[in-house]
């Protein structure tokens, strides 16, 4: 078993409104590993993944990163955080009139001052990383174009490489295709697993579709009403793990 890079144990969270989306979650998660997270819309996949990189503030609980406590972090030590444990959203959030080279490149902002990157003056080893971050996603080419002019499943690459462009040792991935055509999805998830195996990066990824779980992930977690209900190998999902993910009247698509 590879070295464990998060420890999380008994996390809960309550919102305001009084609805408790985590109910004392407890996992580990190991570097490099492909970690798939299911359950239906409101089991509390996003909650975890927002609470790992503390843009949730849980309830309580710990979430060990390499031996420290992020929910002790403040100020400079979350936004450190964020840059070591970057995420990936639904929405792409590019900046559409910019070209795909400097948004690319504005994941490199937390090291670049505010008045260089004002005038876009990225130092040139950010630049090189960029170029090399777009070959990787498979869109060097597009380097000048206008983000705005590319497909959805091109704005969600632009959107991978720019959150690599932070250096991180996890990447969180919320529904990453879930704004994708179903095409699509296969090419996007293809660019997480390279990027996992090239790059040594780990990633935990929320899903949906089991046939995309079962492609890429090398151990998947399900969660159910806020609570850790299945944790395993993804070929492990039978039928009846899988009624008891979703209910008895889900189908698989």
């Amino acid at each position: 078993m590879s070295k464990e890079i998060l420890d999380i144990q008994n996390l809960e969270m309550t919102f305001p409104n009084g609805v408790q989306a985590l109910k004392g979650v407890s996992l580990k998660v190991y570097e490099g590993e492909f970690l798939a997270i299911i359950g239906l819309s409101g089991s509390g996949k996003s909650t975890l993944l927002r609470s790992i990189n503390r843009l949730n503030t849980p309830t309580r609980g710990v979430i060990s990163y390499k031996g420290s406590d992020v929910l002790k972090f403040k100020g400079r030590e979350i936004s450190t955080l964020r840059s070591n444990v970057a995420m990936i959203f639904q929405k792409f959030n590019l900046v559409g009139r910019n070209t795909v080279l400097t948004n690319v490149l504005m994941g490199a902002l937390s090291r670049t001052s505010f008045f260089k990157s004002l005038f876009g003056a990225f130092a040139k080893e950010d630049v090189e990383k960029a170029y090399e971050y777009l070959k990787l996603v498979g869109l060097e080419s597009k380097a000048k174009t206008r983000a705005d002019q590319l497909s959805g499943g091109q704005q969600q690459r632009v959107a991978i490489a720019r959150t690599l462009m932070q250096n991180p040792d996890i990447l969180l991935a919320d529904e990453p295709v879930a704004s994708l055509d179903p095409a699509l999805s296969h090419t996007i998830m293809d660019y997480l697993k390279q990027i996992n195996k090239e790059l040594g990066i780990t990633v935990l990824c929320n899903l949906h579709h089991l046939d995309l779980v079962k492609s890429y992930s090398d151990r998947t977690i399900a969660l159910k009403d806020g609570t850790l209900v299945f944790e395993g190998s993804p070929e492990k999902i039978n039928e009846d793990w899988f009624k008891e993910i979703y209910g008895e009247e889900a189908r698989k698509v």
